[in-house]
């Protein structure tokens, strides 16, 4: 199968240090394998959506030679692909509604003297597995079954995860009406043939999730790789929460040598964009053959 890569980037601003390092990620490992690249706007998250920001980061792309080989897609105009996965759980029943709000599953958590949170997110205890009653529901969440979760990151080697332990039933379809991010971008990948996802290192913990999504719905799994992070000045992963600016496509061959580095590839700047990427892929392909 011909290699098939993509990046996608939430549209909440334009691009950073450290979106630039995953974008330029994923484009290397698409040309040292001769594959193709794609572009997918991920505004499935409206409320967080700013205008116009799609457009600024298709721009800061173009402006540093990392062009798709389709015309971009958005995740907004994919929903009914989205909805159609929801409804094929339903019937295998590896999915349900739920009816609770997070309060309900603190509250829950606490009287099982499980008051921790990993991933950032609250352990689902389950309580509507066996049904609604009365309530009405509020989200979908796919069933979790037991076990470890292994997969090999080409980067950082194995990783293992017990989702239903660590996270619990996740939420597919959310109480707003808009649909997860775990499930769209599942879907997106198998409807795209996306067979190798470079990202940032932020979204490990995201991939025995769509692992066990992709079983589910009879998809093949891709090949991960997850590139080092942008860290800010307090530590934390650089992003726009935290005040991380554009990057300044003025100077594109400076930015792409920047995110060279943090890469662990050396490349010359003062020759200009296409120099500098004629100067990566092979030290890429080198890194990661």
């Amino acid at each position: 199968m011909r290699y098939r890569g993509r990046f996608a980037p939430s549209p909440t601003g334009p691009l950073h240090a450290g979106s630039l390092v995953a974008a330029f990620a994923s484009w290397l490992d698409a040309r040292a394998r001769a594959g193709e690249w794609l572009v997918r706007i991920e505004d499935v998250d409206r409320p967080r959506t700013v205008p116009g920001a799609d457009q600024e980061i298709l721009r800061q792309l173009a402006a540093c030679s990392l062009l798709p080989d389709q015309p971009p897609t958005w995740q907004s105009q994919r929903e009914p692909l989205y909805q159609a996965a929801l409804d094929r759980l339903v019937r295998e029943g590896k999915a349900y509604p739920c009816a609770c709000s997070r309060k309900d599953i603190a509250l829950a958590l606490r009287a099982q003297g499980r008051e921790r949170t990993r991933h950032g997110e609250l352990v689902y205890p389950g309580t509507c597995r066996g049904g609604l009653g009365a309530r009405e529901a509020r989200a979908w969440r796919f069933h979790v079954p037991e076990g470890l979760v292994p997969w090999t990151d080409r980067r950082v080697g194995v990783h293992l995860q017990n989702v239903a332990e660590e996270v619990g039933d996740f939420i597919l379809k959310r109480a707003d009406g808009l649909f997860a991010y775990q499930l769209a971008v599942v879907v997106d990948d198998a409807d795209q043939g996306i067979t190798h996802v470079v990202r940032g290192a932020d979204l490990v913990d995201n991939t025995p999730r769509q692992i066990l999504l992709q079983r589910a719905l009879g998809i093949a799994t891709p090949l991960y790789l997850h590139a080092p992070l942008v860290l800010a000045a307090n530590g934390e992963k650089l992003s726009k929460q935290n005040g991380a600016a554009p990057v300044d496509v003025a100077d594109p061959a400076a930015a792409l040598a920047a995110a060279a580095a943090v890469l662990g590839i050396g490349v010359d700047a003062r020759s200009g964009v296409d120099a500098v990427l004629a100067q990566a892929v092979p030290a890429w392909a080198a890194r990661f053959p």
